[in-house]
């Protein structure tokens, strides 16, 4: 049994995938949502069962997903989870940003696997990083590698300090890259491209490029300096992106995620 505490995007994106490649049928979920609007969607689209609060979820289930916003994991929030008939070996899984695997140990459960996927999971192309606490055995560790890989690729980390970093690189990731997808097929536009044409050019130029780096196993570097021709269009571009402190702006960014998870789980 499989109980789902919450039913927002990062919920949807580790349950949709697990039912959709078969490693769990619909049936074996439970969803609870404090808005009962959200959690009929949520049942309505995959199948899965709801309850009506969260000791009734909890109770009896062998893994536990913990997929409500930060700010809502309060002393009523433990309360619940206290009231709860929590199996003795249950695991919990967490997709919450900046929260410790402690938070949890303190809430109840003795077995916890802190996890940081990101949208693409929801169709089975996302990145997710997790750790655990010490005490999921290896066969416990093999199911939480074959759930998170079902959303995509997983990567495990035995310090649980780079989840956060990881949350400023993969967690929040897609975000960078929708804005920059957003901010090219705008400039296709302004220059006289259909929006459906630009948009088309601008996702076929970004999946190419992510294929063909991966394929070739060369570093980002290279790759630039092969299209780039002395005094031509493409240095034209980088010259305009490097003036604009593009990398550093990239970077800070970055920074600022990675400071705000501490900030989160402090």
């Amino acid at each position: 049994k499989i109980a789902c505490i919450g039913t927002g995007k990062m919920a949807q994106a580790v349950i949709e995938p697990m039912i959709k490649k078969g490693v769990q049928s619909a049936e074996n979920f439970s969803v609870f949502d404090v808005s009962p609007k959200t959690m009929e969607q949520v049942h309505q689209k995959l199948g899965v069962k709801t309850a009506d609060s969260i000791p009734e979820l909890v109770s009896g289930a062998d893994l536990v997903i913990c997929a409500v916003k930060p700010q809502n994991l309060t002393p009523a929030f433990f309360q619940e989870l206290r009231k709860s008939d929590i199996r003795q070996n249950a695991i919990l899984l967490s997709v919450i940003a900046g929260k410790s695997s402690s938070v949890f140990t303190q809430g109840g459960f003795e077995k916890v696997v802190r996890s940081m996927p990101n949208t693409p999971a929801t169709i089975g192309e996302g990145m997710t990083v997790w750790s655990c606490t010490p005490n999921l055995t290896v066969d416990e560790r093999k199911k939480i590698r074959q759930v998170l890989s079902s959303c995509g690729k997983s990567m495990y980390v035995d310090d649980e300090s780079f989840i956060d970093m990881a949350t400023s690189i993969s967690g929040s990731g897609p975000a960078y890259i929708f804005m920059l997808m957003e901010s090219m097929i705008d400039a296709g536009v302004h220059m006289g491209f259909p929006r459906d044409k630009a948009t088309t050019l601008v996702y076929h130029t970004m999946l190419g490029s992510t294929l063909y780096a991966m394929e070739t196993g060369e570093h980002p570097a290279i790759l630039r300096n092969s299209v780039t021709s002395p005094s031509g269009t493409t240095a034209s571009a980088l010259y305009e992106l490097e003036n604009g402190r593009f990398r550093t702006v990239i970077k800070d960014a970055m920074w600022a995620c990675y400071r705000r998870s501490l900030e989160m789980g402090n």
